[in-house]
């Protein structure tokens, strides 16, 4: 591979969308478990359909390479397979950036990879199509940043590339908070979601809205003892401007359902309900949410 190559291991909606923005301005190299089509379709918000041929691959045929940076765009409980699947295949230590939801992964794989570490935490919305497309539901943004001192200049490079290929990021020191900021998001729309089979937008509407206030209420206490500053729009105003942005979003959650998969609610819940545990907080509607997708194993009928 070439100086600066960015590998995308993981060719899910979020993984696609990343590699067709950043194939504009980047070597870029899409693999996963099985081949797809090199030709791949964005649909813009705004309904403008681009196609774009990416070099893409499966973990076992891609010949041994180096690339700069190694983006791990899987769910968060196959991030550690895929992790040490794609370094197997690498003959230098890339840097590590981490997509996933949650903040269970996230220390594990910051403590295990030798080389510098960014975690991402994004707002942009996508829905996968089919084998050769992707629809960008909703635009967002993205924060790049690392649980330690070690990829301070990382983070910034990949987020002036992202701006670069039409993708808004921000490199910021303060990551954790905003990874948590994330958890607050995906536990207040992703499972309610998933649960009705609805669209993000609709969560604004009865007899959804109630719900989701109940559940901001309880992640906002939460957070409150974890020492977890709140974003200036505060809890309640962060998790519907995220809401309007991707109103036509079918969350990742909700097409996991859908298919029968498991889905990323431990890595979202079960660092809330870990942290309600530790100061005796009940949080019943987390509880509940999390007993109703550990059951989840097919779709919903």
């Amino acid at each position: 591979m070439n100086e600066q190559t960015h590998l995308i291991v993981g060719p899910g909606a979020l993984g696609r969308l990343l590699a067709l923005h950043l194939a504009g301005v980047a070597p870029v190299v899409l693999a996963g478990r099985r081949p797809l089509p090199s030709e791949q379709t964005l649909v813009t918000p705004e309904g403008t359909r681009h196609s774009r041929l990416l070099n893409v691959t499966t973990l076992s045929d891609m010949p041994l390479s180096s690339p700069t940076y190694l983006h791990l765009t899987t769910k968060a409980y196959d991030a550690v397979a895929a992790y040490e699947s794609a370094m197997a295949r690498l003959s230098d230590i890339p840097t590590l950036v981490l997509w996933q939801n949650g903040f269970l992964i996230q220390p594990e794989l910051d403590r295990r990879h030798p080389g510098p570490v960014v975690c991402a935490t994004t707002t942009e919305g996508a829905w996968l199509e089919n084998d050769a497309g992707v629809t960008h539901a909703g635009r967002g943004m993205t924060y790049l940043g690392p649980l330690t001192d070690r990829a301070g200049e990382d983070s910034q490079a990949i987020a002036d590339l992202l701006n670069r290929a039409g993708l808004a990021a921000e490199a910021v020191a303060d990551i954790e908070t905003r990874l948590w900021h994330k958890v607050a998001i995906n536990a207040a729309i992703n499972p309610l979601v998933a649960r009705f089979r609805i669209r993000n937008g609709q969560l604004r509407d009865l007899p959804f809205r109630p719900m989701v206030e109940r559940i901001v209420d309880e992640v906002a206490e939460i957070l409150e003892k974890e020492g977890i500053s709140p974003p200036p729009s505060g809890w309640h105003g962060l998790v519907w401007q995220v809401v309007k942005g991707t109103a036509n979003n079918r969350a990742s959650m909700l097409q996991d359902v859908l298919a029968g998969r498991p889905t990323e609610g431990e890595a979202i819940l079960s660092p809330l309900l870990a942290a309600a545990r530790r100061h005796d907080l009940d949080a019943p509607c987390l509880r509940q949410l999390d007993e109703h997708l550990r059951g989840a194993t097919r779709p919903l009928r």
